[in-house]
């Protein structure tokens, strides 16, 4: 009988370790990985582009806060955030104090799903089976994104949902086009459609959730480089494996780090944080990224 009821105990004994890291250990081991970006003309001097995606901020959320904080001593040429930024109502003087050191510096960013619409509790297992696209009950947002904007563009940071502008960044001349979430039905991209400035140094595409349809069509209209979050990497991996899912259209191999889409470079951020209701990660820390662009050889 012992013996019967030893292997059940050892088995619940691991997978509530295995939930303490995901929960305690790994979700809060914040990581800032660098990429070398060979998108400039010879000649031109190097820019640095931290990424910054997926927050999900709570107010209470202190080490995340302090790392963030932290960032600033890095210095960037340009700050781009993709979206998902908070997760709770009172969760915008929060964010404006984590990213204060940043504000700064030039900035853009476009919206998540989350930061119009509050987390609700849901089975992650169905993640397996199908994405969360269009899955929100509410059809009214429910978080301050207006006063999230609003932080933000009262600091300079460029407001890009489903608009195009030009930015200086260090020597470099920027056109950028950025469009609203895909996840929920929000991205115009005929608004910002067609070819990219040719006379600009640098064409950029920023948008939350890195659907194919969308990611083909900047790289058509020229834009070099597209930067994504959403995907939070798989948030829950398996060491040697991957990302079991991506919640949106684009591959399992793609789902975080720097690629291609056709013509143009892609990264996809696997965020900083994550659902309250899901406050786990697994094989897949929480990341933002700093991107070296420097010319092609």
């Amino acid at each position: 009988m012992r013996k019967a009821v030893a292997v059940p105990l050892s088995m619940l004994g691991l997978g509530l370790a295995g939930l303490g890291y995901a929960s305690v250990v790994e979700r809060n081991w914040f990581r800032l990985r660098r990429f070398d970006v060979p998108v400039l003309e010879r000649g031109q001097r190097p820019v640095r582009v931290l990424h910054l995606s997926d927050l999900h901020l709570t107010p209470r959320r202190t080490m995340l806060i302090n790392w963030v904080r932290s960032l600033g001593a890095l210095e960037p040429d340009l700050v781009v955030n993709t979206g998902d930024s908070i997760a709770h109502p009172e969760a915008v003087p929060a964010l404006l104090h984590a990213l204060e050191p940043l504000l700064s510096r030039p900035g853009l960013f476009v919206y998540g799903s989350n930061d119009l619409y509050a987390p609700v509790p849901k089975n992650p297992a169905r993640y397996l089976w199908r994405t969360s696209k269009n899955d929100h009950r509410q059809h009214v947002p429910s978080l301050p994104w207006e006063e999230l904007g609003a932080g933000m563009a009262a600091e300079g940071w460029l407001d890009m949902n489903n608009t195009t502008a030009r930015i200086k960044v260090g020597d470099l001349d920027v056109a950028v086009a950025g469009i609203h979430d895909s996840h929920i039905a929000r991205d115009r991209y005929d608004l910002v459609a067609g070819p990219a400035p040719a006379d600009a140094d640098l064409r950029l595409g920023v948008m939350h959730s890195p659907e194919p349809r969308n990611m083909t069509r900047f790289a058509a209209d020229g834009y070099q480089l597209l930067l994504a979050g959403h995907t939070h990497g798989g948030q829950l991996c398996i060491p040697f494996y991957g990302a079991l899912v991506t919640n949106c259209g684009i591959d399992r191999a793609r789902v975080k780090g720097l690629n291609r889409h056709d013509s143009a470079w892609l990264h996809v951020s696997a965020g900083l944080g994550t659902s309250p209701y899901a406050p786990v990660r697994f094989a897949c820390f929480p990341e933002a990224t700093l991107l070296t662009l420097v010319p092609r050889r």
